[in-house]
């Protein structure tokens, strides 16, 4: 294969920001209980990729049994975005991201495909400098699956020559419903939940560029 076009996931695969985000759905959910908060908590770690407004309302449905306003997801959001944020931007990148983006971002064409509000992300890549390696950044409330489709047409991306960097099941599903191929960020949090997987994986930049350069042009 050749690669021409990365979309990457965000958090735990350019930044080692999961763990802020675990912690703020354990800290909203807390008040209502060590087990509902354990739940919410595994829940998240397994449907990593999932935009918080869906796992709000998955959350009160399911676990909680109750219905929650349109209204009560977005002050649940808000509250969520004020308990992350600057963690997020202050979280230390998985190492060599930066390293690796400047070194490619004038040969490979980047995206940024995140769970992430969409303004939010955009945030963060400006306070962390880096928005300028991406053609885009896009996140919720649209689902992977629409960004990976929605950019693969409209700049005539060819699907063999794109490649999807993700630490969550919902990226590895979005490559696999775009037909591109797929590599693993491999952390603590999710190396349970993807032991059968038996394709592309990589820890740290370091090891992901000596598996892109075989496959560059």
């Amino acid at each position: 294969m050749k690669i021409k076009n990365i979309f990457f996931d965000f958090d735990g695969v350019l930044a080692e920001s999961v763990n802020a985000k675990t912690e703020a759905f354990k800290e909203l959910y807390l008040p209502y209980g060590e087990e509902i908060a354990a739940k919410v908590v595994d829940h998240h770690i397994y449907h990593g990729g999932v935009s918080r407004y869906e796992k709000f309302k998955i959350y009160h449905t399911e676990f909680l049994h109750r219905d929650i306003s349109e209204q009560e997801v977005q002050e649940l959001a808000k509250k969520f975005s004020n308990l992350v944020l600057k963690k997020v931007i202050d979280s230390n990148e998985v190492t060599g991201a930066k390293a690796f983006l400047e070194k490619y971002y004038k040969h490979l064409q980047f995206w940024i495909i995140t769970g992430t509000p969409t303004q939010e992300i955009i945030d963060i890549a400006n306070q962390r400098s880096l928005s300028h390696y991406f053609l885009g950044l896009h996140g919720s409330p649209e689902k992977k699956k629409f960004w990976t489709e929605f950019l693969i047409e409209k700049f005539s991306l060819k699907r063999e020559e794109t490649l999807f960097l993700g630490d969550a099941t919902t990226d590895y599903e979005a490559a696999l419903y775009s037909k591109t191929h797929f590599a693993l960020r491999e952390h603590d949090e999710n190396r349970e939940l993807f032991k059968d997987y038996n394709g592309l994986r990589f820890v740290n930049f370091h090891d992901f560029e000596n598996l892109l350069k075989p496959h560059l042009e």
